[in-house]
């Protein structure tokens, strides 16, 4: 704060405490980096309000450039902190930004009313959710580790990560980032809900077992309008040599119906145009 007061913003059993540079949980420190304190200062001032990424980048990172991860990984590590697993203290709205809920109360006089600001902000459940997009649509939850092993946590997210990724090449697809799919990594979810709140149409889940030398990869494609199982594939891969020994699947499209990811027909061309 200015004037070299003494500045701290408390909130719940948490205070930010500008003068240390450092966040106490019911008086011990918890450990943060740099950057992370950076950017959790930055909500932390600004309760109620949207802070989008690029306001981040020009306040965390100024000059500098890096990647959405780096944003990620800060708001990963004060979620931590705050043990803010469910999201309430902080919020990510997908392809908008983040929102701080709760109004600090600071330790020095306040250079403007949080309150205030709080009370002009909408609740996020009445902030208007992003509108769906023009083409077919996609989001790539978390797997679930169902086997216990660490090391399959890794495995499953990086599998997650490719299918994004080899997904996102499909130029008339839209694929939501990665970023915005793990935020709901660890959670019972509804996907209706994600749906909704990542404006897309399909949402694919599935879950990773490992047993016996052998990991069973389980996906499923389900319509996020209706809650319909489209579609489930099951494959068995070796621990070892992580090639696919089996693959099969349960469920297949509907006789009347056309798989969703179908290739948009190209259009017309105008009568007497001429083609170069």
């Amino acid at each position: 704060m200015r004037g070299g007061a003494s500045a701290a913003y408390t909130f719940g059993r948490f205070t930010l405490n500008l003068d240390r540079g450092a966040l106490l949980a019911d008086g011990a420190e918890c450990v943060l980096r740099p950057k992370s304190l950076a950017l959790l200062r930055l909500f932390v001032e600004n309760p109620g309000r949207l802070i989008d990424r690029d306001e981040i980048m020009q306040t965390v990172w100024p000059g500098v450039f890096v990647t959405d991860d780096s944003i990620a990984q800060c708001v990963s590590d004060i979620r931590r902190a705050l043990s803010d697993g469910d999201q309430s203290l902080l919020r990510t709205l997908p392809r908008r930004g983040f929102l701080f809920t709760p109004p600090p109360s600071n330790g020095t006089e306040p250079e403007r009313s949080t309150d205030a600001a709080a009370s002009a902000m909408p609740a996020p459940s009445s902030m208007p959710l992003p509108p769906p997009p023009d083409k077919p649509s996609i989001a790539i939850l978390p797997f679930q580790n169902m086997s216990g092993d660490p090391e399959q946590e890794y495995f499953a997210d990086g599998m997650v990560e490719e299918i994004t990724t080899a997904l996102a090449r499909i130029p008339w697809l839209f694929v939501v980032a990665r970023n915005s799919s793990f935020t709901f990594k660890g959670q019972a979810v509804d996907v209706k809900q994600v749906g909704r709140e990542l404006g897309v149409r399909y949402v694919l889940e599935g879950s990773v077992r490992k047993a016996a030398g052998r990991v069973r990869i389980t996906g499923q494609l389900i319509d996020a309008v209706s809650g319909t199982h489209l579609w489930r594939t099951i494959s068995t891969v070796c621990s070892k040599t992580y090639s696919i020994c089996r693959t099969k699947s349960p469920l297949a499209w509907p006789a009347s119906s056309s798989p969703p990811f179908r290739r948009p027909k190209p259009r017309a061309r105008p009568a007497g145009r001429p083609t170069i």
